[in-house]
């Protein structure tokens, strides 16, 4: 979640007042920094986790690992003031995904107890948490249910699509074996999935990836699933 003035849902009114409430409560909780190398883990999937971290700025991404080798990358994100950790306090279980450093970052962190502790003084911090992680939720939901009931193809059209509207939570790599684990297939299943889009002239390839070559196609080949 992102320690930001809410922009949506039922409560963001509320929340652009209090900002000033929320940042300098959470200014006292994240006073302690830590370096955190490129490749190093801020958390490793199925670890207990006894403390958030926020990450001011720079570039991480989210894996899961399966039992049978598969691996799923839910994508990486440019971080602004996002904190990792927060479901996992609130639930109690261990953590599901490696949150992985793509690059030097400085983090701040904030023990479990001291949050519960804020919590219990400050009840309405509550509901910034319970609006931010509902926001995220849907968000990261959308994706893994286009994942799972849509061909590759469509996926990877419908996902060229998002960014252009600026609507993609998490981005691309640039290696084609990292983008195929994000749709959660192969990488042969994956340069098939987008000669086929190329094929049809819909995208064309660039330095630097896939770029919407025909938008008006695009958005007829993804039907009734776009919304503008």
């Amino acid at each position: 979640m992102q320690l930001k003035p809410l922009t949506k849902g039922r409560f963001h009114n509320i929340w652009q007042q209090d900002d000033a409430l929320i940042e300098k409560i959470f200014q006292e909780l994240l006073s302690e920094t830590q370096m955190i190398h490129e490749d190093e883990y801020l958390y490793r999937q199925g670890q207990l986790v006894d403390r958030l971290i926020m990450v001011q700025s720079g570039r991480i991404s989210l894996r899961y690992s399966a039992e049978n080798g598969r691996r799923f990358q839910l994508g990486a994100m440019e971080c602004d003031e996002q904190l990792f950790g927060e479901m996992e306090f609130f639930t109690g279980y261990r953590c599901q995904l490696d949150i992985v450093a793509e690059e030097p970052l400085t983090v701040a962190v904030c023990s479990c107890d001291r949050l519960e502790e804020a919590l219990n003084q400050h009840p309405r911090l509550a509901i910034f948490f319970a609006s931010a992680m509902a926001i995220d939720y849907q968000d990261m939901l959308e994706i893994f249910l286009h994942r799972m009931l849509y061909p590759i193809v469509h996926n990877v059209a419908y996902d060229l699509y998002r960014q252009h509207q600026n609507k993609q939570p998490m981005d691309g790599f640039h290696k084609k074996y990292q983008e195929a684990e994000r749709f959660g297939t192969t990488d042969r299943v994956y340069r098939r999935a987008v000669k086929a889009l190329t094929d049809a002239g819909l995208v064309t390839r660039t330095k630097q990836g896939l770029e919407i070559k025909d938008l008006d196609g695009l958005r007829k080949f993804l039907g009734n699933d776009i919304i503008d």
